[in-house]
Order: C-alpha cells, then sequence, then structure tokens
C-alpha cells in the first residue's frame, strides 16, 4: 500500500464531508500523519545509518520484538513497525480530555472510522492547549496527555517512533504488542473495550516474550516486568479508589457546591496517599506528570477518564485468557464474538467473566 498517495485520499474525502472548524482538525491531523510517513525509513537503512549505538541496539530489537508479534502472538504481518520515524519532539501527539465538573463521564469526540472516542489529538502541543483552555473556559475538568504512539488501526503501516524507541524494553515490547493488537480488532466508539482487551493482549504477549528470552535476560526482564507492574498497580489502586468515592459523591443528593467541595477533598486525598506511597517507592515519580495535572492545576474528572478505558475491562480480558487456557486463536476468536454484539450485551458479557457489578450510566462516556 501507497501510504502517502492512500493518505492524501482519505483526507480529500474527510475534508469533503465535515464543515469549516472539522476541516481544521482534519487538515492538521493529516499533516501529522504525512510528516511521520514522509520521514519514515526502513528499519534495515536506519540501522546501517545510524551513528548512535544504543538506537542501533533498539532498532534491532524492534526488530525482533516485531516478528515475535506475528509469529508467536498471531498479531499482524504487516508494515507496521518494520520503519523507523525521528520526531525530534518528546511526544507523537498530545491527547485533549474533558469531562463535566460534578461528572467522571469523558467528553466525546467523534470520527469516520474511530467511532466516538473519549479525547481529542494534536500532534501540536499548542493546539491542544489551546483546545483545552476552550473547553476549561465552558467549565469543563480537562487534562492533556502526551502519547508517545498510537495505531491507524491498519491503514497505514505505522512506524517505530523516537519518541518511545528508546524505552525500557518490557514496556516496549508492551507498547508494540498494544498497538498492533488494534489493528487485528478494533469496535468503533467503545474505547474501553478496545484499550483493555489490548492491554491484556499485551501483558501476556510481554509474559510470553520474556519466556522465550535466554535464561540471564529472562531474568533481567521478568525482575523489571515485576516492578513496573508493581507500580501501576499502586498508581491504579489510587484511581480506582478515587473513581468510586467520587462516584458516590456524583451520584448524591447534595447541592453541587457540597459536592464541589467533596470532589476536593477525594483528590487532595488521593495527591496525599500518592506522595505517601512514594516515599517507599521512589520508582512511582514516574507518575509525577499526571500527578500534575493540567497546568499544575492536579489531577481531575479528565485526567481519571485519560486512565479508565486502559484499565477498567482488563480483568474480564484476562479471565477469558485463561478461559480458553492461553490458546491466542481462540481468545481472538472469542474476542470478535464479543465485538459482534451491540454493547449493553457485550457490557453484560465481560461482567460475566470479571465477575464483577455493570457498568453504571455514570461512567458511561457522554
Amino acid at each position: 500500500m501507497d501510504d502517502l498517495a492512500s493518505l492524501a485520499g482519505a483526507v480529500a474525502v474527510a475534508l469533503l464531508l465535515c464543515g469549516c472548524s472539522a476541516a481544521d482538525y482534519y487538515w492538521q491531523s493529516a499533516h501529522g500523519e504525512y510528516e511521520i510517513l514522509a520521514h519514515a525509513q526502513p528499519l534495515d537503512q536506519a540501522i546501517a545509518g545510524a551513528t548512535d549505538a544504543r538506537l542501533k541496539e533498539r532498532l534491532q530489537l524492534a526488530q525482533q520484538i516485531r516478528e515475535f508479534a506475528s509469529q508467536a502472538l498471531g498479531l499482524p504481518a504487516n508494515g507496521s513497525y518494520r520503519r523507523y520515524s525521528d520526531l525530534g519532539r518528546p511526544f507523537v501527539i498530545w491527547n485533549v480530555f474533558a469531562a463535566q465538573r460534578l461528572s467522571l463521564a469523558p467528553r466525546q469526540w467523534c470520527y469516520p472510522v474511530a467511532g466516538c472516542v473519549g479525547y481529542r489529538g494534536y500532534f501540536s502541543e499548542q493546539q491542544a492547549r489551546d483546545e483545552a483552555a476552550s473547553l476549561k473556559s465552558a467549565g469543563d475538568d480537562v487534562f492533556i496527555g502526551g502519547v508517545p504512539a498510537y495505531s491507524t488501526l491498519g491503514w497505514f503501516d505505522d512506524p517505530i517512533l523516537s519518541t518511545f524507541v528508546r524505552y525500557p524494553e518490557t514496556e516496549f515490547a508492551r507498547l508494540l504488542f498494544h498497538e498492533l493488537a488494534h489493528q487485528l480488532l478494533y469496535v468503533k466508539g467503545d474505547t474501553v473495550f478496545n484499550e483493555s482487551y489490548a492491554t491484556a493482549l499485551s501483558d501476556e504477549g510481554l509474559t510470553r516474550w520474556i519466556a522465550a528470552q535466554p535464561p540471564p535476560a529472562r531474568a533481567r526482564l521478568d525482575a523489571e516486568r515485576v516492578r513496573n507492574e508493581r507500580l501501576r498497580g499502586e498508581f491504579e489502586r489510587l484511581i480506582a479508589q478515587a473513581r468510586v468515592q467520587l462516584a458516590t459523591v456524583y451520584a448524591s443528593d447534595a447541592p453541587a457546591a457540597a459536592k464541589v467541595l467533596q470532589k476536593e477533598e477525594v483528590f487532595a486525598a488521593m495527591r496525599a496517599d500518592y506522595e505517601s506511597v512514594k516515599r517507599g517507592e521512589p520508582g512511582l515519580a514516574g507518575f509525577d506528570r499526571w500527578f500534575a495535572g493540567y497546568d499544575d492545576h492536579g489531577p481531575n474528572n479528565a485526567s481519571l477518564a485519560s486512565i479508565a478505558p486502559y484499565t477498567e475491562r482488563v480483568p474480564a480480558f484476562r479471565a477469558l485468557i485463561a478461559d480458553v487456557h492461553g490458546d491466542l486463536a481462540a481468545f481472538y476468536a472469542r474476542v470478535r464474538a464479543l465485538a459482534a454484539l451491540d454493547e449493553p450485551a457485550r457490557d453484560a458479557a465481560l461482567d460475566v467473566l470479571a465477575n464483577k457489578p455493570q457498568r453504571t450510566q455514570e461512567t458511561r462516556a457522554r
């Protein structure tokens, strides 16, 4: 597939179907994607030309992980992650999240291919900040999250990016497996399903990648994985605890002013808990950026909305992997069957798998 020609055609159609403000947004998206694709070079070529020994090593590792993804995990054997693009910036896009002042449900934006999702992505940090400022002035909680990678869902051959190529090996592998999982299966408009499925699959893929390594590397990578999972577990515990408390606050009959005060108390307690735990787990400092929030004003409803899709349904998908005894072909078949259901039936099936109560309307996207 000629990625650049396909991109031009897709953009032309999108611009014909939308209004002026939407056209501006799709134009920046198309320009950003074009820049990525235009500067990508085959991994063999990038490796041969690399003067940075560490970069060369990482690109060689990328080739190994990429082959493992297709051969051992049954993920797409296409042109994605077989090229490298140096972007010269810390993130490829900046996602803007927003939620009402007394709601955990993320604001939704709808797109022709992805459907409705709980964020709006920009290739320019300043444009993301402009959008966030507009939403904040309208009364929403807002959050901007820098994103190291994203999937075009197989429409284009996504390259390895400089924004994540130097990640620790375990996180690098998880990220590649996660993004390829989206190319294998994606449910239009159900972000929680898509991200939770990809997270569970990437965790399983990482376990298998580590098991396939020689003993010395296996021990090192397993220790790295355990440490990262412990840190993520602490972070997710704080998030889950705050969400439960806030859902109770927002669902109460208390006056709005009282709810705002209770909301502030919940977030203050979460920040204090984080600082306390961090004293015993210095590695948690990696989450300082998230806790700083938008313009250093701390976490809020939108911050929580940026995390929930990646965690909410993961237990159900892990249970599904166990249910098929680790047979990934059977797992994919079961996930496709779930994807074919309407959302209420899909949620009910996932609830059974996870053995937990159904999501409330409060936590669904508005």
